[in-house]
């Protein structure tokens, strides 16, 4: 988000949302994934790793990268010193994030500020105390120390040339406490040379309302932004579930510096999701951070920074998750099929995303419709063959999920099941005559699992045991043998996820049992699914089907 440097506006209308739209704003969009990001439960991230996010950061276009807290660890301290030589940013300032100087000492000695001009970063970001409960009882200091403490940093490290932003820590709840004070240390570093003062709601207490009056206080009292260029900035933590419309109502008060992390990473329930505050901000209150092909790389780079950061994308992620622009229920395909936007806030296309059919027990005839032209079949409700053939499919699908089958979570199944009433059936690739598995554990080791297949494929029989670690692995690994021989396509297929649910726990051991098998090839994932009252007889039938439709969506002729 081209964000470092002010645009002179223009406006003009977007044809594709409606919307009135500026050339350009001079609105801060701060990106903190690297560092307050990475402090989430479970994430751990090489200086590899954050190399490869902070590429990703600046395709989207963020205005500033924060890179981490150089001289306080050696993976930050390391990361800037190759961000210097392999890192070359098109869009955005690298920023390091420190602290001010200790208590009873001078910034130009203290080593941790020293490792920030060695950083080699442009932009310094320091966080400081504003609530007086901590400047007394954690930094154990006076009052007056810890703004002498922001005056003499921030004017040590304006006189060697960076540009300082603060973060006032805990500032929303020292607001509460004392105001004056809270004030008086932004004052602090407003007068000592600070470009940004970032108001952190650090502990996520805050709501949109409260967070609006005292960001409307602060931009008035302290005469902002017709003080020069030092403008307010918003910070916010999720743990009242309100970061980013919290952060929506800072800039809706005055505030000119936005700061989040990609998927709303951070400690505890995390930061604002910084995706979330621009495609709102850009779509939704036409203030346009990045360039619209910019903006439509946010799914791609939300998932790509998902696979850096081996966290599992969140489906329900509001614009970039799989299940944002996924529509289930039957009215609402209807709608749909008139007009997309009838049940939906915007093109997915904005952000990258796709729109999505989902076939379950709630769907009606459009929903078939929809989905089987996303699938690549071209159905006519108008068509009365058609017609007809979509109430079959449309039964099926009914009575299946009557008896625990769930085809929202099993888009080949669905596909399956639709060419079999397309096609009058699928292509006879194989035909099993038999399986069986047998479990054996012997004293204190683990338990081994063998089974058996015989099954026919082309003229040829063949009879192949698999070994593995559980029955299903056993399975798995007969069952590709077994067809090996006649169709080697089935070698690239790899079983990435198994899911077991028991489907009615009043009946214990004896209830129906649904399994979800997801598979890959490269790039490519389908899941497929079984239900049976036999765990075993449910996966092989999952498994059967997988084998199936990859095969179908590879175009290998039966042999």
């Amino acid at each position: 988000m081209r964000s470092n440097t002010r645009h002179t506006v223009q406006r003009t209308t977007t044809p594709t949302t409606g919307l009135r739209r500026d050339t350009m704003t001079d609105l801060h969009v701060y990106d903190t994934t690297l560092r307050d990001g990475a402090q989430q439960e479970g994430l751990n991230l090489s200086v590899t790793d954050k190399l490869a996010i902070a590429r990703h950061l600046d395709d989207l276009g963020v205005g500033f990268i924060e890179g981490g807290w150089p001289g306080a660890n050696p993976k930050d301290t390391e990361f800037f010193a190759r961000a210097a030589k392999e890192l070359e940013l098109r869009n955005a300032t690298l920023a390091a994030f420190g602290a001010t100087r200790r208590a009873g000492g001078a910034a130009s000695t203290d080593p941790l500020v020293r490792a920030l001009l060695d950083s080699q970063a442009s932009v310094v970001t320091l966080v400081a105390k504003s609530h007086t409960g901590h400047v007394e009882r954690a930094l154990r200091t006076t009052r007056e120390e810890n703004l002498a403490m922001i005056r003499d940093t921030v004017s040590f490290l304006r006189g060697e040339g960076r540009r300082v932003f603060l973060d006032a820590e805990h500032f929303f709840d020292g607001y509460a406490v004392d105001r004056a004070y809270a004030l008086e240390a932004l004052r602090a570093a407003a007068e000592s040379g600070a470009e940004v003062l970032a108001l952190c709601d650090t502990n996520g207490g805050m709501l949109p309302t409260q967070v609006a009056e005292v960001v409307h206080d602060v931009v008035t009292t302290l005469g902002l932004p017709a003080s020069g260029d030092t403008r307010v900035g918003i910070h916010c933590h999720n743990d009242t579930g309100c970061a980013v419309a919290n952060s929506m109502a800072a800039v809706d008060a005055g505030a000119r510096h936005v700061q989040g992390t990609v998927n709303g990473y951070g400690e505890r329930t995390g930061n604002a999701d910084l995706v979330s505050v621009v495609s709102n901000l850009q779509l939704k209150k036409g203030l346009p951070l990045v360039e619209p092909h910019q903006l439509q790389e946010a799914t791609r780079i939300s998932h790509a920074i998902s696979e850096v950061t081996n966290v599992a994308p969140y489906s329900r992620q509001p614009y970039t998750g799989s299940s944002a622009f996924a529509h289930k229920a039957g009215l609402h395909a209807s709608a749909i099929k008139i007009d997309p936007d009838l049940y939906q806030h915007m093109d997915p296309k904005h952000v990258g995303n796709d729109m999505r059919m989902l076939v379950s027990d709630m769907a009606g005839r459009a929903s078939i419709e929809l989905k089987a032209k996303e699938l690549g079949f071209a159905l006519d409700a108008n068509d009365e063959q058609d017609s007809n053939l979509m109430k079959r499919v449309l039964a099926g699908v009914k009575d299946k999920e009557l008896r625990g089958f769930t085809f929202d979570a099993a888009d080949a199944s669905f596909e399956l099941l639709l060419r079999r009433e397309l096609e009058g059936g699928l292509p006879d690739y194989f035909d099993v005559e038999s399986w069986r598995v047998i479990t054996d554990a012997r004293g204190t080791g683990d338990a081994l699992s063998e089974a058996t297949v015989k099954l026919s494929a082309g003229d040829k029989r063949y009879v192949r045991t698999g070994e593995g670690n559980g029955p299903v692995n056993a399975l798995d690994q007969a069952l590709r043998s077994a067809l090996s021989k006649a169709y080697p396509e089935i070698e690239q297929f790899e079983l990435v996820d198994y899911k077991v649910r028991i489907l009615d726990a009043s009946h214990g051991t004896d209830a129906v049992t649904r399994v979800l098998i997801e598979t890959s090839v490269g790039t490519t994932t389908w899941t497929t699914i079984g239900v049976a009252a036999n765990i075993l007889e449910a996966s092989w039938d999952a498994l059967v089907e997988s084998v199936t439709y990859g095969l179908l969506r590879a175009k290998v002729e039966p042999r």
